[in-house]
């Protein structure tokens, strides 16, 4: 079942997105590796910047959390992740198309370059890669990170993003 986390749930959502991160150990910039992957303190920071996270709930266990964030012209997914021992069983897809559905707004996501997975699993799910300019531009447009992490990230947009030729 697919639902809108709450506050009880903060523990399990910093749980899954710690457990499903160990992924990317060894495989993104040593630099931007860091245990636990995000702390607490970045986890409510998250959701106080408007990061609103739903959850897939297999009875009382949370398998899966991904979030979405309002930034105006666009919407974001964000923090998609599904624990290590529930991968490919489709969790990330349900959650995906669950926060994307019904939305008028075009639907962007960042992730690591290095995480050939992740790209895979959005190409899989009808999103497409932007060029670096445009990457660069829609990160520092959007996103609060590290030129670091800019360097070493894409951007994957959904259809509404080309229809829509100057999200501003």
């Amino acid at each position: 079942m697919i639902r809108k986390t709450t506050a009880e749930d903060f523990e399990a959502i910093f749980n899954i997105i710690n457990d499903a991160a160990i992924a990317y150990k060894d495989v993104i910039p040593a630099d931007r590796w860091h245990d636990p992957y995000m702390s607490r303190k970045e986890l409510q920071a998250q959701i106080e910047d408007g990061v609103g996270f739903s959850c897939y709930a297999d009875g009382d266990e949370l398998i899966g959390v991904m979030g979405i964030q309002d930034k105006g012209d666009v919407a974001l997914i964000r923090h998609a992740y599904v624990r290590t021992q529930q991968r490919n069983q489709g969790v990330g897809t349900r959650l995906l198309r669950a926060l994307i559905k019904g939305s008028t707004k075009p639907i962007l996501v960042g992730t690591w370059k290095a995480a050939s997975w992740a790209v895979r699993f959005y190409k899989k799910n009808g999103f497409s890669l932007v060029n670096e300019a445009e990457k660069n531009r829609l990160l520092k447009q959007y996103w609060s990170i590290p030129d670091r992490q800019v360097e070493t990230s894409v951007v994957l947009v959904d259809e509404k993003y080309w229809r829509d030729s100057s999200p501003s």
